[in-house]
C-alpha cells in the first residue's frame, strides 16, 4: 500500500474521530451539568444533547473544523471549535425561545453545559495532537516533502517544516537542474541532499514523494512550466511558493475573484470562522468584564460627578476598523472635552486633568467604559489602541503603512501597550515603534494571542509605567 493512500486513510480515521469525540462531548457536558440541577424529564436533555450534537456538526462540516490541520497551529484549531461551538449555542438558544421550551431547564445547568462542553473539546483536541506528534516522532502517519529550486527561500521553507514536527514532514531533498556552481550551499543542518527534476519525477511516479514545493522565483515561469509538466504523470500534491518575501506583507491568503486565484498583501486576519472566534470572545469576555466592573463604574461615575463641573463620560472620535470613524467612550479625566482637529496629547502633570482624574489614568480606570464600545461591535478587547484623529492625520503622512493598523478593530490593549509602547508619543520613533507591533499584531493574530495579552494587560496596569 502506498503512504499516500495510508495517509488518507489515517486522515478518514482522525476525522471519524474528532466527529464521535465532538458528540461524545456533548452529551457528556450535558450529563455533568445534570448534577447541578435536573428540574426537567431526562428524555428532554437527551433530546437536547441529540439536537446540539446534529447543529454542531452541521456547523462544524460548513465552517470547514473536520478537515485536515496538518500545518496549521493548534489555536487555529481551538479557534475554530469553539467557534462553531458558538455558532451551535446562538441557534439553540433561538430555537428554545421559538418552541417555547427554555423555561424547563436549570439555568445552572445550560450555563454548566455552555462551559464544560468546549473545555472538553479542547481537552480532546490538544490530546490527540500529542499522540499524533508522538506518533510522528516514531515515524507514523508522516508525509514525504521535496523543495524544488536550491535557494534561500527554499532554505527557510524547510527550517520551518523541519522545526515543526507536528506537522508530520520529512524532507527528502532539495531538487534542481542548475549547474551546482550557481546554486548556493546548502546549509549544514538540512543536509546536502540535492537531486536532478528527474530524480524527483521518478521518485513522485513510484510514491516516494507526497509534496512538492517550488521555490523558484516569480520571474522563472518558463522553467516552473517545464517542471510541472514533468511532474502531471504523478501524482503528487504541488505547490508553488511565491518569493512575497520582498514585499512587506501584513497578512496574505489566497483567494478566488470570479474564478481567478488571486492573494492579498494587505488584508486582515479576521475572516471567516477566525473573525466570527474573534467576536465571541469579545462579546463573552467583554460581558463579563463589564459585570465585574459595573459596581467600580458606578462609584468613578459618582466621584466624577461631585468632584468636578461637567459630564461623566467622555466621546472622543477615532478611526476604527478599515478607517471608519467612531466614538470611543471615556471617562472624563480633564476639565475640558477637546475633539478638535488639533490633537494635544496628555503630558505628565498635564494642568488639563482634574485630581480625580490623574488618578484614573494613572490606573487606567478612565478606559472602562470603551467595554461598551467593544459589546456594541466598534472595538474590541485586544487591538492596535485607537489614537485620536488629528494624531492619525499627522502620523498617516510620516510612518509608512501607518493606516494598515486599522485592518483590525482597535482595541482596549494591544501588543504594543503589553510591551511598553504606551503613553505619549512625542516623537515619530516612538509612534514607529508602537506601528511596528501593532503590524506584528496583525499578521501573527491568534486567540491564545489575545489571551495572553489580556493576561500581561494585568501587570503592565499594576506597574502604573507611562500612564498619565
Amino acid at each position: 500500500m502506498s503512504s499516500r493512500r495510508q495517509i488518507h486513510q489515517h486522515w478518514s480515521l482522525l476525522g471519524l474521530w474528532y466527529r464521535l469525540a465532538d458528540a461524545l462531548c456533548i452529551a457528556l457536558g450535558l450529563i455533568i451539568s445534570l448534577q447541578r440541577g435536573l428540574t426537567t424529564t431526562a428524555n428532554l436533555y437527551v433530546t437536547v444533547a441529540a439536537v446540539a450534537s446534529v447543529v454542531f456538526y452541521l456547523v462544524a462540516e460548513a465552517g470547514g473544523l473536520y478537515r485536515s490541520w496538518r500545518g496549521v497551529s493548534v489555536h487555529r484549531e481551538l479557534a475554530g471549535a469553539l467557534a462553531c461551538w458558538g455558532c451551535t449555542l446562538m441557534a439553540l438558544l433561538m430555537l428554545g425561545f421559538l418552541t417555547k421550551h427554555t423555561a424547563q431547564f436549570s439555568r445552572i445547568s445550560m450555563v454548566t453545559w455552555f462551559v464544560v462542553t468546549p473545555a472538553m473539546m479542547i481537552v480532546a483536541r490538544i490530546a490527540t495532537r500529542g499522540v499524533q506528534r508522538a506518533l510522528r516522532s516514531l515515524g507514523y502517519n508522516m508525509r514525504t516533502f521535496a523543495i524544488v529550486g536550491v535557494n534561500e527561500l527554499g532554505f527557510q521553507l524547510a527550517r520551518n517544516i523541519e522545526a515543526s514536527p507536528e506537522m508530520g514532514l520529512s524532507l527528502a531533498g532539495f531538487f534542481d537542474d542548475r549547474p551546482q556552481r550557481r546554486n548556493p550551499e546548502i546549509p549544514a543542518e538540512l543536509g546536502r541532499r540535492v537531486g536532478s527534476i528527474q530524480d524527483l519525477v521518478d521518485q513522485a511516479r513510484s510514491g516516494a514523494i507526497d509534496r512538492i514545493f517550488f521555490t523558484f522565483p516569480m520571474r522563472a515561469e518558463d522553467r516552473i512550466r517545464g517542471v510541472l509538466d514533468k511532474l502531471g504523470d504523478t501524482t503528487a500534491s504541488v505547490y508553488i511558493v511565491p518569493d512575497f518575501f520582498v514585499f512587506q506583507l501584513l497578512h496574505s491568503r489566497w483567494t478566488d475573484i470570479l474564478g481567478l486565484p488571486a492573494v492579498s498583501v494587505f488584508d486582515s486576519p479576521l475572516y471567516g470562522i477566525d473573525g466570527l472566534a474573534k467576536r465571541l470572545s469579545d462579546v463573552v469576555f467583554g460581558s463579563l468584564f463589564l459585570l465585574l466592573a459595573a459596581a467600580p463604574m458606578a462609584v468613578i461615575a459618582a466621584a466624577i460627578k461631585l468632584t468636578s463641573p461637567g459630564p461623566v463620560f467622555f466621546r472622543q472620535r477615532r478611526y476604527g476598523l478599515d478607517g471608519r470613524e467612531i466614538r470611543v467612550w471615556k471617562f472624563r479625566t480633564m476639565k475640558v472635552c477637546e475633539d478638535g482637529p488639533q490633537a494635544v496629547q496628555a503630558v505628565q502633570n498635564d494642568p488639563r486633568v482634574t485630581p480625580l482624574g490623574a488618578i484614573l489614568r494613572n490606573t487606567s480606570l478612565d478606559e472602562l467604559p470603551q467595554l461598551f464600545n467593544v459589546l456594541g461591535g466598534s472595538m474590541s478587547l485586544v487591538g492596535p489602541r485607537p489614537h485620536p484623529n488629528a494624531l492619525n492625520e499627522e502620523f498617516r503622512a510620516r510612518i509608512g503603512g501607518y493606516m494598515l493598523r486599522h485592518k483590525v478593530k482597535p482595541g482596549i490593549t494591544g501588543l504594543a501597550q503589553v510591551n511598553g509602547a504606551r503613553g505619549e508619543t512625542e516623537s515619530p520613533e516612538k509612534m514607529k515603534k508602537r506601528i511596528e507591533y501593532d503590524h506584528c499584531y496583525i499578521r501573527e493574530w491568534s486567540l491564545w494571542m489575545d489571551l495572553k495579552i489580556l493576561l500581561k494587560t494585568v501587570f503592565v496596569v499594576l506597574s502604573r509605567k507611562n500612564a498619565y
